[in-house]
């Protein structure tokens, strides 16, 4: 099988993808303090995008080194589960971020943790669902004329994953403009109360409104041209649309580190102090809520 540079990059996007997420996985799993409700959706995001990564270098090995049917299905399969998983654990963050705000006498609570394993629960439980469709019989491997742009998906199973993430979009974007209203309205009240400039307030705004903003516009890019692509796609039409509207899909799960972890100040803590080689476990943290994340 011809060399195809496209596979390449994918590999080398999965490379990225692991190492980035497994510095994120190992630091959670091994720091005790990171156990509050934020940090288990943060952490259940790097590991949906640590198997996402892994699925793109397995993929790659198995097209060109191992070529089967069977294998082809458990690597797509594992791919569904991953970016379901990712794209599940987004929205899951962005309701406790919301429930950060609205209900924020009562979010640091044993009703917070018990929500936050529900949710959890439902996002791995549906994740894996799709992941084992094309295991399970729903694939085109029989019937070519239903597969997909993904080989071996099947139309319908793509456009329904399509579907689930246009609804995913939408009520992120509600949740974050609702969390944008609570923010100005808090940020207008402060000012009030310690008699701050109006400029003072107006910055504080921006940035928060900014903040958001890349959240939801590094997202939407990330994924919205694969999405529409595979409601208006077909089997027949060239790999290389295939290739050139995933790519960018696979560079959220690239960026998510960086927004959702290496920003945080309390795992920058922990990475500094291990780079350093004076790691403790048991080093103090600040309580900070997951809207200052």
């Amino acid at each position: 099988l011809a060399l195809n540079p496209w596979d390449v990059i994918l590999c080398i996007s999965g490379t990225i993808i692991s190492c980035e997420n497994a510095i994120v996985v190992v630091v959670i799993f091994y720091t005790p303090a990171f156990r509050a409700p934020m940090f288990l959706l943060i952490g259940s995001l790097a590991t949906a995008d640590l198997l996402a990564g892994l699925g793109l270098i397995l993929h790659f090995a198995f097209v060109y080194f191992i070529p089967s049917e069977a294998v082809s299905l458990l690597t797509v399969g594992l791919l569904v589960t991953s970016f379901t998983a990712s794209v599940s654990s987004l929205l899951t963050i962005t309701i406790d971020r919301y429930l950060s705000l609205y209900n924020a006498l009562t979010y640091y609570s044993e009703r917070t943790v018990t929500r936050t394993y529900i949710m959890l629960i439902l996002t791995w439980g549906a994740s894996i669902c799709y992941g084992l469709l094309p295991i399970m019989g729903w694939n085109c491997l029989k019937e070519p004329s239903t597969c997909s742009i993904v080989k071996p998906l099947t139309k319908n199973h793509l456009t329904i994953l399509s579907v689930s993430f246009f609804m995913v979009f939408a009520v992120m974007l509600q949740l974050y403009v609702q969390i944008c209203k609570i923010v100005c309205r808090h940020a207008h009240q402060i000012a009030v109360q310690r008699h701050f400039l109006a400029s003072s307030h107006y910055v504080t705004t921006r940035k928060g409104i900014a903040t958001l903003a890349v959240i939801l516009g590094t997202f939407a890019s990330c994924w919205l041209p694969f999405s529409v692509y595979c409601l208006l796609g077909d089997y027949s039409y060239p790999a290389l649309y295939t290739y050139v509207t995933l790519l960018p899909a696979t560079y959220n799960s690239m960026i998510n580190p960086v927004i959702y972890a290496f920003r945080n100040q309390e795992i920058q803590k922990v990475l500094w102090t291990v780079c350093c080689g004076c790691f403790s476990s048991t080093m103090p943290f600040r309580s900070r809520s997951p809207s200052d994340v």
